[in-house]
């Protein structure tokens, strides 16, 4: 009997604003055809998609890119989204944020910050951003955001090439101010898939990794919350992606492509509306990507009668597609999952790195 899906109104919406950006990280989410500025959304389109995203329920939204900096319209776009009732966080890389522009930004009604870490030190940082000088930039911008006033949290994308340096990670937080890190371990979608050779952390890294977070937390109880997204390839069982798919929010590409997660469109055979031509409450509701994964009646029966099918929901769709080639797949990172020895394959293969083996840089 087919399951009656009941659709709660989203909570976020992921406004990628441009896929513009200064640096170059090699494990960006954005996909690997990436949109040019001629084709992103104007000022008054996105003010129009805030407005529609406000009275379907969204709360929070998240203003990203690429880099959000790189729009001249930045100011304008906070305004629009703090007119419509929004809760605007910032998520910036702080390249391209100068302090009259923050002056403007916190004036114009920005809630919170979200300032990216690749590294603790310039030459780590610059490396895995492909920016050189990118490092010392941040730093300046991070006094600016403290000295403004600023809600912060620091992500702090984490790997093989820095996921060592994370106790002094966890201690810049804290000297910057931040309220909250995300200590987030490298999801292999999109450029991070493409470098995962490079990324891959060892297990003992991981191991160690975990100890690191349980002991800070302890020590920072009050000062700093920490996040953690340990490693998917090293657990035993899937995240529950998105918190279920279709489930809480929304993503929308710089050119008005509206998407269920940042990866959607690796998988094929969905159709993506934009909001240009259709209301966002109408791709919520009625869209056939978001309703593609809904509920349980997609899952294979490996899933379906599984006793964490309400916890995991299923896992990552993406994840599935990419590695196992279904997107209505076991997600092979479960230990039930009978692609799961392609994840074990390729734990085993990436932690022993190909000799001169380098980073393919994001590129626009």
């Amino acid at each position: 009997m087919a399951e009656t899906v009941r659709i709660p109104a989203p909570l976020a919406l992921l406004a990628e604003l441009t896929h513009r950006c200064p640096l170059s990280c090699p494990y960006c989410s954005n996909p690997f055809e990436l949109i040019a500025r001629e084709r992103e959304l104007d000022t008054d389109t996105w003010a129009d998609i805030f407005r529609q995203a406000a009275e379907i329920g969204v709360l929070q939204l998240h203003l990203s890119g690429g880099e959000p900096a790189s729009r001249r319209d930045l100011v304008e776009l906070v305004e629009a989204a703090r007119e419509a009732g929004l809760y605007v966080n910032l998520i910036t890389s702080g390249i391209g944020l100068t302090r009259e522009r923050l002056e403007a930004l916190d004036a114009a009604g920005v809630d919170h910050i979200q300032l990216s870490l690749q590294g603790v030190r310039a030459e780590t940082a610059d490396y895995i951003g492909g920016y050189k000088g990118g490092f010392d930039r941040k730093m300046r911008v991070a006094d600016q955001i403290a000295e403004i006033g600023f809600a912060l949290t620091l992500n702090a994308v984490m790997h093989r090439h820095n996921l060592d340096d994370l106790p002094r990670t966890l201690e810049m937080a804290v000297e910057m101010g931040a309220r909250r890190i995300e200590v987030a371990c490298v999801q292999f979608q999109g450029w991070a898939l493409k470098n995962r050779g490079m990324l891959q952390p060892s297990r003992a890294q991981v191991y160690t990794a975990k100890a690191t977070v349980a002991e800070a937390r302890a020590r920072y109880r009050g000062v700093l919350a920490i996040d953690f997204v340990p490693p998917d390839y090293f657990a035993d069982y899937p995240k529950p992606c998105m918190g279920g798919w279709g489930s809480t929010g929304l993503n929308i590409a710089p050119d008005g492509t509206v998407l269920p997660c940042h990866a959607a469109e690796t998988i094929p055979d969905l159709t993506f509306q934009n909001a240009k031509d259709t209301p966002l409450s109408e791709i919520w509701y009625n869209g056939a990507a978001f309703n593609a994964f809904r509920g349980t009646d997609w899952m294979p029966e490996l899933c379906r009668s599984c006793d964490r099918r309400d916890l995991d929901f299923g896992g990552c769709r993406c994840q599935a597609m990419a590695l196992a080639g279904d997107p209505a797949a076991t997600d092979p990172i479960c230990r039930k999952s009978p692609h799961r020895a392609l994840v074990d394959a390729a734990i085993e293969a990436d932690t022993v790195p190909a000799p001169g083996q380098q980073f393919e840089y994001r590129k626009l």
